[in-house]
């Protein structure tokens, strides 16, 4: 075991040369997997990973090293390591470590590992029956993904931090493809949470399956989408994908600070419509993309982003921040001790606003209303995105009217959002991995129902002319986020 005397040892050997700030973050780390794939049973897995990484911060330079050797010579090797990227000449570091206490708690009901792992594999059979049964002669396959979480670490830093933490984390996937005629469609929904097995409490598994099966299903017979400019409705449910892609990415503050951001330089100045309001907030009730500290130790905290059209912050780590002489704001995230932080998104969303989300949609003669969204690719630079819709629906005086496949949206995120120009009072959440310089977080996102005034749908009902434009929009990218 390491205490915290000898943590204290450790910085000052990784400040033994010189630098500005040192900072380790000690992990272990226990999965469970469990995927099934054409009715069969195909991966349980378990296992145990643990390291530390030791990073030390000289100016604008990062070092780090990593070890899954955490006995105490093990951190002082890696230690050493990094010390000898520092500047700035020998100085001693005389500190006590403080146990920092965090500003919210997260309770965990029913931990994963107190389930057997026969219940869960029982759970993950009961989710595929549950969605063949939609179907069985158009449900040609049925892929159902478990996995669960429980993560503890440790943090200490050169200013006197000292950190203990645990993250439990459950999630369930399911992925559903129909076929007829030669018609393929594919349904997905997926739903986790900063919890344990209650997880099954609050959303039904076999509910969550019969939904992605509909899905899949009800593509086959869906009409072709129609292209070019019209208003689009995004409902709630449809989650915050493009807020997360086509917003969230360019509001983190290294991002920004490279000019890589359409949003760099842009602080109190208006980026979107006086309707929008985007939150990222950590400290959300058993989100999954909550945490009580981030993976430097700062206690999660409620950022606003936008304030009703005006851009307000940018998500920092304590490098970012340090280059403004400012306090991080609690986003440096990290995928696991290997990797050192960055600033990262955790629960992003477009606050809701006063107005009936049916209502919304009477409102409207035509265009586009969009329920589910798929992947898609954006320009953080530019802030150029082309989607694809997942499950839409034509607008017709007012009323949902026939479900069409084949949908992208291909717009402007900073452009899009001055067009908003209704916004509901509900809230619907998705779930992701979310990819950053090869990283991956656990993340939400979310938005309340909105009309956008315009935007350029692409479909396939009259020809190829809105996949070349996307073609053209998406050629040359430098800056590419995948979902």
């Amino acid at each position: 075991m390491i205490n915290q005397n000898d943590l204290k040892e450790v910085l000052s050997v990784a400040l033994s040369n010189g630098g500005d700030f040192a900072d380790i973050f000690l992990e272990e780390k226990q999965t469970t997997g469990i995927g099934m794939e054409a009715g069969r049973i195909e991966r349980v897995s378990s296992g145990l990973d643990a390291g530390a990484g030791i990073r030390v911060l000289s100016g604008e330079a990062t070092a780090y090293a990593y070890t899954n050797d955490t006995s105490k010579e093990g951190l002082l090797e890696a230690a050493r390591i990094v010390s000898h990227a520092a500047q700035g000449g020998k100085k001693d570091l005389n500190l006590d470590l403080t146990t920092v206490k965090p500003l919210v708690n997260f309770e965990i009901k029913t931990r994963p590992e107190s389930v057997p792992t026969s219940g869960k594999v029982e759970l993950v059979k009961r989710v595929d029956r549950a969605a063949r049964a939609v179907d069985n002669e158009k449900i040609k396959q049925v892929i159902v993904g478990y996995g669960d979480t429980v993560q503890k670490v440790t943090i200490a830093n050169s200013e006197g931090t000292y950190v203990e933490d645990e993250r439990v984390r459950t999630r369930l996937v399911v992925n559903v493809v129909a076929s007829e005629n030669g018609n393929i469609q594919t349904g997905y929904d997926a739903v986790g949470s900063l919890a344990g097995f209650e997880l099954f409490e609050q959303y039904n598994p076999e509910e969550l399956a019969r939904v992605a099966a509909r899905r899949a299903v009800n593509m086959l017979s869906a009409r072709p989408a129609p292209s070019g400019k019209m208003p689009v409705v995004m409902a709630g449910e449809a989650g915050g994908t493009m807020v997360h892609e086509a917003c969230g990415h360019g509001l983190e503050a290294d991002l920004e600070q490279r000019q890589l951001s359409v949003y760099a330089g842009k602080k109190g100045q208006p980026v979107a419509s006086p309707l929008i309001t985007v939150i990222d907030d950590a400290t959300l009730p058993n989100r999954y993309g909550s945490y009580r500290f981030d993976d430097e130790g700062v206690p999660s905290r409620k950022v606003t982003l936008i304030e009703k059209g005006i851009l307000t912050d940018y998500l920092y780590d304590r490098l970012t921040a340090g280059k403004e002489k400012r306090e991080s704001n609690g986003h440096g995230r990290r995928e696991s001790y290997q990797h050192k932080p960055l600033p990262r998104m955790a629960n992003t969303y477009i606050a809701p606003g006063k107005e009936d989300p049916d209502k919304i949609i009477k409102d409207y003669k035509s265009g586009l209303l969009v329920k589910k969204m798929g992947g898609g690719q954006v320009n953080t630079t530019t802030g150029d995105f082309v989607f694809d819709v997942a499950e839409g629906y034509l607008i017709q005086d007012g009323e949902i009217g026939p479900l069409v496949r084949g949908a992208t949206l291909t717009g402007n995120g900073p452009e899009v959002l001055r067009l908003v120009e209704r916004v509901g009072s509900d809230l619907g959440f998705t779930i992701g991995t979310c990819g950053k310089d090869g990283q991956g977080a656990p993340v939400s996102d979310a938005q309340p129902t909105m009309a956008i005034k315009e935007l350029i749908v692409g479909g396939t009902a009259h020809g190829s002319g809105d996949k070349q434009l996307s073609r053209r929009l998406t050629a040359g990218y430098g800056k590419i986020r995948r979902i």
